[in-house]
């Protein structure tokens, strides 16, 4: 799957919004991934993940767990285990920090691989990498959906991503007028009460 094809899966689930967004990274854009949107039809997630797991294990080699951070990437590194034959597990915050929970437990000598569904700043990454990094295993690195920093996020480990985005993000007081003309959205879930 190229990256055209990628961004039409998008497109077609109506998942490519424009408009004025506030992003879980806190910096504002007018292009917004609703990844629930393809995440909702099991079929578009399935061919997705398909071909991220293809390009993953190409890329590092046999995969024993797939970890994500949770909320929003648990459906696409579900999805993407399934088809690396590996096992799939979630970090969640516990006190602010991601954590294995619930009896998930990665045991030495299990080659891991963190995926993601956007990558924006890489913040979530970041901190779901370093969770991975205080279990044994090997870390091999990130795969996620969308990279929309163009390849300029440092998420501390290799990525790969199936389309590769530079995408326009500011901070609050820095946007452009033709942003700060539009009502900013805030789409996401960090920071949402729980």
């Amino acid at each position: 799957m190229n990256q055209d094809q990628v961004l039409d899966e998008f497109r077609a689930a109506g998942a490519l919004l424009e408009g004025h967004f506030i992003l879980s990274s806190g910096l504002h854009s007018p292009v917004f991934f609703q990844k629930n949107a393809v995440f909702m039809n099991p079929a578009r997630t399935e061919r997705l993940c398909r071909a991220l797991a293809q390009k993953a294990e190409a890329a590092f080699g046999k995969i024993d767990v797939v970890v994500s951070p949770a909320v929003g990437a648990i459906i696409p590194g579900y999805e993407t285990a399934r088809h690396l034959g590996a096992k799939a597990m979630f970090v969640e915050r516990e006190k602010g920090e991601f954590q294995l929970r619930r009896g998930f437990a990665i045991q030495p000598g299990e080659r891991v691989l963190m995926v993601e569904d956007v990558v924006t700043t890489g913040l979530s990454s970041r901190e779901c990498l370093d969770a991975i990094r205080g279990h044994p295993g090997e870390l091999l690195g990130a795969a996620c959906l969308i990279d929309r920093s163009g390849g300029k996020a440092d998420i501390g480990a290799k990525l790969i991503s199936l389309a590769q985005v530079s995408a326009p993000a500011y901070p609050a007081d820095q946007l452009p007028p033709e942003l700060a003309a539009i009502p900013a959205i805030k789409p996401g879930s960090r920071g949402l009460a729980t």
